[in-house]
Order: C-alpha cells, then sequence, then structure tokens
C-alpha cells in the first residue's frame, strides 16, 4: 500500500519476503517516506513505471524479474531513479553486476533497517545536488552541479546520482589524487562497508561514458584524479 502524505516522497521496496519487506516499510515511514511494496519483478516493474518513486529498494532474487532485470529495464528506458539492491549473499560478482547496471548502492542481507534508511537518504541527497555551485570544466568534459548534467565533447551522458557525484568530487580539485577510501568516505559516506571495488566498478562505469573525452584518471596503488 502507498502511505498517503509522505514528507520525503514515495518509495518503492521490491522484496518477496514479508518479514522483511514490513520491516523496510515500518523504518521508511517512520523516517517520513511513503512506500509502495511489490513481492514479484514484473509487478516492481511495472509500478516503478507507473509511481514514478523518489527511489526503489529492490531484492535482487525476486520472482518473475530479478532485481537486476528490474534496474537494467529501467536504465534502458533513460530511467535513472536511484536504486539500492538487496542482496542475500555477500558476493561480490553480484555486487560488481549490479553496480555496472546502474545500481547506486546495495545491502547485505541480514542488514540494520536504519542502516537501509540512511543508505536511501544519502543516494536522494546525492541525487538533490547542491545548486550553489557553478559549473565545472575540465578538458571536453563540463558538469553543471545545479541541472545535474554533465557533456563530454558537446554531448550529454547520462549518469546516476552516484557517477554523477563521483566525477563532481573529483572535478572539484583536479589533479588531486583521492584514494579509495576517501571516496568511499566523500561519496558514499562510508569508509569500509563493502570494500573499494565498488569504487573501481563505478570509475569504470563513468569512463565508458564519457568515452574518448575522459578526464579520470588512475594512479597506481594509490586511487584516482580528474585530469584534463
Amino acid at each position: 500500500m502507498t502511505a498517503d502524505a509522505a514528507q520525503r516522497g514515495l518509495v518503492l521496496v521490491v522484496e518477496d519476503e514479508p518479514a522483511i519487506a514490513d520491516l523496510v516499510r515500518l523504518y521508511l515511514t517512520r523516517d517520513g517516506f511513503g512506500v509502495h511494496l511489490e513481492r514479484d519483478g514484473t509487478a516492481g516493474l511495472a509500478a516503478a513505471r507507473r509511481l514514478r518513486p523518489v527511489a526503489c529498494v529492490l531484492d535482487i532474487a525476486l520472482p518473475g524479474l530479478a532485481g537486476t532485470e528490474i534496474c537494467r529495464r529501467l536504465r534502458a528506458a533513460d530511467d535513472w531513479t536511484p536504486v539500492i539492491f538487496l542482496t542475500a549473499r555477500d558476493d561480490e560478482v553480484d555486487r560488481v553486476v549490479g553496480l555496472e547496471l546502474g545500481a547506486d548502492d546495495y545491502v547485505t542481507k541480514p542488514f540494520s533497517p536504519r542502516e537501509l534508511v540512511a543508505r536511501v537518504r544519502a543516494v536522494l541527497r546525492r541525487s538533490a545536488g547542491t545548486p550553489v555551485e557553478q559549473p565545472r570544466v575540465l578538458g571536453a568534459v563540463t558538469l553543471d552541479p545545479v541541472r545535474r548534467a554533465v557533456t563530454a565533447g558537446g554531448v550529454p551522458v547520462q549518469l546516476t546520482s552516484t557517477e554523477f557525484d563521483l566525477l563532481a568530487h573529483l572535478m572539484s580539485r583536479p589533479g588531486r589524487v583521492f584514494t579509495r577510501e576517501e571516496l568511499l568516505a566523500a561519496v558514499w559516506g562510508y569508509a569500509a562497508h563493502g570494500g573499494t571495488r565498488t569504487v573501481d566498478v563505478h570509475v569504470a562505469q563513468v569512463r565508458a561514458k564519457l568515452g574518448p573525452a575522459g578526464v579520470i584518471r588512475t594512479h597506481r596503488g594509490v586511487g584516482y584524479a580528474a585530469d584534463a
């Protein structure tokens, strides 16, 4: 059921385990979110398209369509609603695949519902942006924090909210080398959970989307920097 008059917007939760779904709904509702629950992937995809939630919390293993397939289809339709995956296995392959499909974050079961709420709030803060900043230009890449828009060689580039914030953080100090741990803390809001592989996957995704105009440089054994 969709909660009415939610202060923070509607979150779509697609989870087939009733106990987990109800717990997630309880904590999100307490934090001021409206919540719409679906139990299978096919219905979840339809709800995402129909309701236009502010964020989606998707279990990876779902009847009908997997959570990863929901995310893939949303991104293919140019829908960049923030997505957080729930996964039952602490499996790096699962996490990497999910991030490569355009997810913004993931939480491994069993998880703290308070942590999940914090992750939802974090991705929404990132997607909201900071409208006081001026556009940043580095080489052929222009990043506009007000519109949360990026162009490479004058061509618009579609980034997830996390990819955008990663690029924005690197471009905020051109030439400065950030360690993976620093990027996890600054962009994701945590310094250890999930490991630094998360940063590597997102950097690879941003590079692929920027193409030849890419400005992210790898400093082996240290981290990454944005440089023209």
